[in-house]
């Protein structure tokens, strides 16, 4: 069944039991992500018990279909709706999905996918079972900024200069999951003032630049292929207390919009148009970067990065290794592999 945001909504304050599937999609990931966690929060205490919660990858899927069926019907030894996270997923997917919804069992398989088409048969699975539910996502426009600001002030009883809010809505881009990340360190930051109203010089302070040109950095090292520039981005970063969940993220933001130009590059269309056709289109300072590294990737090599990225938050999560190490690890993987691609 397709649904509205406010559709969607109903769900999260009472989940239906027969709904079997939710499926996300949509050209911002960041709030495809923030929307499949709420989703999984409203069925689940705890979307990280690993009694409670599967996580899987679209390319898991194809290479053992019978996983997600038998995930699917799997009973909690604790007791409990269960809940199958299935992350990138594509059209390449949807007959297997389709098989699983016919299984025992009811746990509830929350999809994250990119935008489908009309024709996607992913989503015609979603918006026509009786037992589904669709929802695509757009990136945030002004409105939407202005609410999520005013929604995460609220929570921690914040307040906020009116030049402070427009400073964010002209820094802050159109990646949902980014921008919360962005807002929760400025109130972060408030806990340390006796204020509890944001100033400008308070929103500069907490997320000023610095921040963002290391994020600029390690995503450019990533994939252009610089590992030693990578390694140096990556020191700066974690020492300066920034997640490593966090910044899979954005190299995964940045991975999509390179993943959806190179598609259309391949189709025939020249590259200066296809990057300003992403919404939001390239801004001007990174144009250079994102020409050279469409260049070094293939769509295909894009798809298999953002599987990586995928699985490597997985792993993160529930691998018990230190997050910062298999992050680390991924992205000094895709640096590589940039590095001998430029080479050829």
């Amino acid at each position: 069944m397709k649904v509205n945001p406010t559709g969607l909504e109903r769900f999260l304050r009472k989940p239906d039991p027969a709904v079997r599937l939710v499926l996300v999609h949509g050209d911002d990931a960041g709030l495809v992500r923030e929307l499949a966690d709420r989703v999984a929060l409203a069925v689940v205490p705890d979307p990280n018990d690993p009694f409670l919660v599967a996580e899987l990858t679209g390319k898991q899927i194809d290479d053992d279909p019978a996983r997600l069926s038998d995930e699917a019907a799997a009973i909690s030894m604790i007791g409990g709706r269960r809940v199958i996270r299935l992350r990138q997923a594509t059209d390449r997917q949807a007959e297997t999905i389709a098989r699983a919804l016919d299984s025992a069992g009811d746990a509830l398989v929350v999809i994250e996918a990119d935008a489908l088409g009309k024709y996607s048969r992913l989503r015609k699975l979603g918006e026509d079972s009786a037992i589904a539910l669709a929802l695509a996502c757009y990136a945030d426009g002004a409105g939407a900024l202005d609410g999520l600001i005013d929604e995460v002030m609220a929570r921690h009883k914040l307040s906020m200069d009116t030049e402070a809010q427009d400073w964010l809505r002209e820094r802050l881009g159109s990646d949902r999951l980014v921008n919360r990340g962005e807002l929760e360190k400025l109130a972060l930051y408030m806990m340390s003032s006796e204020s509890r109203r944001v100033s400008l010089e308070d929103a500069e302070a907490a997320i000023g630049d610095n921040g963002s040109a290391d994020m600029d950095r390690i995503v450019n090292a990533t994939l252009s292929g610089d590992p030693a520039s990578l390694d140096r981005g990556l020191a700066r970063a974690f020492a300066a207390g920034e997640g490593a969940i966090g910044i899979l993220r954005v190299v995964t933001w940045t991975t999509m919009r390179l993943h959806l130009a190179r598609g259309l590059v391949e189709e025939g269309m020249p590259v200066d148009r296809a990057m300003a056709s992403l919404k939001p289109p390239v801004i001007y300072p990174r144009q250079d970067g994102f020409r050279r590294q469409l260049s070094i990737w293939s769509r295909a090599q894009l798809a298999d990065a953002l599987t990586l990225l995928a699985e490597t938050e997985i792993a993160c999560k529930t691998t018990g290794m230190p997050a910062d190490t298999v992050c680390a690890r991924a992205l000094v993987s895709l640096a590589s592999y940039a590095r001998r691609a430029k080479r050829k």
